[in-house]
């Protein structure tokens, strides 16, 4: 009786030895990915320089150094805009303009911990120390400027380089195009005057005139009278087929 319960173990052994052998083949196996790091679950990504380049930099340039859309490590834009205004434009967008609202809670992809993130870390590219004793203009206003007004400021402060009616010169292009201004909402437009477009050569609120900043007011009614200019109903900028014809 022995002697078949031996067998039975012995081939059991057998059995689970050429188990295991088989399964450390399979591991070893040629093709079979090996081990490696764990891959983040996208809501759970938290470094800055990642999300940067993943969410922002398509539009605002690599590190923040401006695109298509503004610096945003522009010293003097992060010195105008706090952090709930950066938040805010993050996290909800712009209505109207390319600039899309990132964060879950209003239809985006980010969770408020990355939202936090980007805000700390484009907030870390601020140079405070640059603006010492420095008068700056508020990034948004209450009340409306007067465009009346602002053709006027617009002669003086932009003309040189926009052209006298806004639409270009060899020193700038047009600023006063139906298509850029349908883009443009009134606050990124105030956003421009203040803090220029150093990447593309256009100078800040202080630059325009040598020893002649803008004030605050000039700054609105500027931008009152770009906002005129814009088109009513924005999106046809060439003529229709049946107006070809008359």
């Amino acid at each position: 009786m022995n002697r078949p319960c031996a067998r039975v173990r012995f081939w059991s052994r057998l059995a689970w030895i050429a188990a295991v052998l088989v399964v450390a083949g399979c591991n070893n196996s040629p093709g079979r990915p090996g081990k490696g790091p764990e891959v983040i679950r996208p809501d759970e990504l938290l470094d800055f320089h990642t999300l940067f380049k993943q969410n922002c930099s398509g539009c605002h340039g690599p590190e923040g150094k401006g695109g298509a859309a503004i610096a945003l490590n522009d010293p003097v834009y992060l010195a105008i805009a706090d952090d709930d205004a950066i938040r805010r434009i993050a996290s909800k967008g712009v209505n109207g303009t390319p600039m899309t609202p990132f964060a879950q809670s209003a239809g985006g992809m980010l969770t408020e911990k990355q939202i936090d993130v980007l805000v700390h870390g484009i907030r870390a590219w601020a140079r405070p120390n640059q603006f010492v004793g420095v008068s700056l203009p508020p990034y948004a206003t209450e009340s409306p400027g007067d465009a009346q007004r602002g053709a006027q400021v617009y002669g003086t402060f932009c003309s040189s380089c926009h052209g006298p009616k806004g639409e270009g010169s060899g020193k700038g292009s047009s600023i006063v195009n139906g298509s850029y201004l349908a883009l443009m909402s009134n606050q990124q437009l105030r956003t421009i005057v203040i803090a220029g477009r150093p990447d593309l050569g256009a100078p800040d609120w202080r630059g325009n005139v040598p020893g002649r900043p803008m004030t605050a007011q000039e700054i609105s009614d500027v931008v009152a009278w770009l906002a005129a200019q814009r088109p009513q109903f924005p999106g046809q900028p060439y003529p229709s087929s049946d107006e070809q014809r008359r």
